[in-house]
């Protein structure tokens, strides 16, 4: 699901932001995650979730990192003499000794926590299960959209829930993302076909975009302004059991019960901290600022964009001339709708700007166009179990957070544009390392290894590249235009995991990886082995991974745009 992820700024201001038609061609993570994330996404700023979201105050959205949040705004809270709890009043104990894990706020620091934790450990037992899931549902060529459709419909979902949680709130939102989400999870857990999987993944996805803008909105209304960046802190850190728990747990679950356990058993889990959640949900204090009606002109934007780049998954894994409709439908739909939601020469990778928001998209979707493909491999090609599959990501979201906090450091400040571009190119080889995983000759433990090797310098190189660009983002954007800027930076990220795990599916599928079932190592794949006479599916991955390094490598030379045209000329007379 959407959810935040370690690594971006947070600007928790509360002002509102301006409808994404007024933007001159400027708007936003994620998100997934990323996706994850995408896979792992990351904690976006409030304001610029507002701006896919058209919420007061709220943020959303994909794809792990912590960075430094930039200084919020006064609030009324402090104009009228001191922070305010969840009732509205002031809180217990002063400034002094305030945090968000005293009273009145702890339950719902814990409720919050709680849920993004279940978020973060089903986005990690996902790519754990789906090699078995798909392959038990015969859906090998309907994979990517187990993961795309996901990531479609929650951006759907994120402005949706940003003019409902405008017009009634946030409980109301929450609850009913809560419940789609849930109930996306029993959908694909009681799947008998592979599209009633996806179909439940996207219900996931509506359920997650409603739920990430919704608890953001609960963050600006419960939390004095000076706790709101630990809050946001917490959101991150609650990635982290999960990412080094969670394939562990799944992949157990998936050997000894089954893969539809994985997501059956989740929906149960997540009442208790809804649970904890309630009493201080119900004291949240009302927002005179709410809107009388939906901007419908928002909401369909989104659904534009959603809409026209499923049709474009679909048309590009179907090889026939019917295909043709449904491909120009979409880029009718999609192109007139993103290009009003990015800054103007963003696909031309202008200098500045354009540029740091073109580059988010790269990253994010590049990391998991290919991370999607990794379990796959792993246990369809190399013969390993599910769970070993999903440890081998687990390095990665580790290094995420370490790049993270390496970014942050005040003396690396001045190379800012020089980290991303190493965190791009550490990415490109990274994602090029499971191909060599692919190669005939090497010894058992040599593929686990690399892979594992690989996806930790991967999400070193991402933990500079998602955190520097929320920083830098935030340098290039006036005051008044960070809002617009922070949500061109989501609406990136977003597509960009949509459209390259769509691409990646093509490849995968148009190079005869859909009937892929060799090595599979859980119960009736071994005789799946033997039925395809051990074919390998190596090109079909290799294509993957090579042609996301190759998108990572295109980011890499993006990173050298970042800089605006004056600063860079100046740079190069200094020199």
């Amino acid at each position: 699901m959407t959810v935040p992820e370690p690594g971006d700024g947070v600007d928790t201001g509360a002002d509102t932001a301006p409808a994404l038609d007024a933007v001159p061609d400027t708007a936003d993570p994620a998100g997934p995650s990323s996706a994850r994330l995408a896979a792992p996404s990351a904690a976006r700023t409030e304001r610029g979730a507002a701006r896919i979201a058209g919420t007061s105050g709220t943020a959303g959205q994909h794809s792990p990192s912590p960075a430094p949040a930039p200084s919020p705004p006064p609030s009324t809270e402090h104009a009228r003499g001191g922070p305010a709890g969840p009732g509205g009043g002031p809180a217990a104990g002063g400034p002094e000794r305030e945090t968000i894990w005293r009273r009145p706020f702890r339950g719902l620091t814990l409720g919050i926590i709680s849920v993004v934790s279940l978020i973060a450990f089903e986005a990690s037992a996902v790519h754990t299960a789906m090699p078995v899931a798909a392959h038990a549902l015969d859906g090998i060529p309907l994979y990517a959209y187990a993961f795309s459709g996901y990531f479609t419909a929650s951006l759907f979902a994120m402005a949706l829930s940003g003019e409902w949680c405008d017009r009634k709130g946030p409980l109301v939102p929450l609850f009913t993302g809560v419940a789609a989400f849930g109930g996306g999870l029993v959908i694909s857990g009681a799947a008998r076909d592979m599209w009633t999987f996806v179909g439940g993944r996207a219900v996931q996805g509506l359920g997650g975009g409603l739920v990430i803008v919704a608890l953001y909105v609960v963050v600006g209304r419960a939390y004095p302004e000076r706790l709101r960046p630990a809050v946001m802190a917490s959101f991150s850190a609650a990635w982290v059991l999960p990412v080094i728990v969670g394939p562990l747990v799944a992949g157990t679950v998936t050997e000894s019960l089954g893969w539809r356990w994985v997501f059956l058993a989740i929906p149960v889990l997540v009442l208790l901290p809804l649970t904890v959640m309630l009493p201080a949900l119900r004291r949240l204090p009302e927002d005179g600022g709410r809107t009388a009606a939906v901007n419908r002109r928002r909401v369909l934007l989104a659904l534009a964009v959603a809409a026209g780049a499923g049709l474009l998954q679909y048309a590009g894994q179907d090889r026939s001339m019917a295909a043709v409709l449904p491909a120009v439908a979409g880029l009718a739909l999609l192109v007139p709708s993103v290009l009003r939601l990015l800054p103007r020469g963003t696909f031309r990778a202008g200098r500045g700007l354009p540029s740091v928001v073109l580059l988010r998209g790269l990253a994010a979707g590049s990391f998991l166009g290919a991370e999607t493909f990794v379990p796959l491999m792993l246990v369809t090609e190399r013969g390993l179990s599910v769970t070993l599959a999903g440890l081998a990501l687990t390095g990665g979201g580790l290094t995420w957070a370490l790049g993270s906090y390496a970014q942050s450091r005040p003396r690396l400040e001045p190379y800012r544009e020089r980290l991303m571009q190493l965190g791009m190119t550490l990415m490109a080889v990274a994602i090029a390392g499971p191909a060599l995983a692919l190669l005939d000759g090497l010894p058992g433990w040599a593929p686990w290894t690399l892979v594992a090797a690989s996806w930790a310098v991967g999400g070193f190189g991402m933990g500079l590249t998602i955190s520097s660009g929320s920083v830098l983002l935030l340098r290039l954007s006036k005051p008044e235009e960070a809002g617009s800027n922070s949500a061109s930076l989501q609406v990136s990220d977003a597509l960009g995991n949509i459209a390259l795990v769509g691409l990646s599916g093509m490849l995968f599928v148009g190079l005869g990886g859909g009937s892929v079932t060799a090595g599979t190592h859980t119960a009736g794949v071994a005789a799946g082995a033997a039925a395809s006479g051990g074919t390998s599916h190596a090109t079909a991955f290799a294509a993957v991974y090579l042609t996301m390094a190759a998108v990572a490598l295109t980011g890499a030379w993006v990173a050298t745009r970042l800089s605006p045209r004056v600063e860079a000329r100046t740079r190069r007379e200094g020199l």
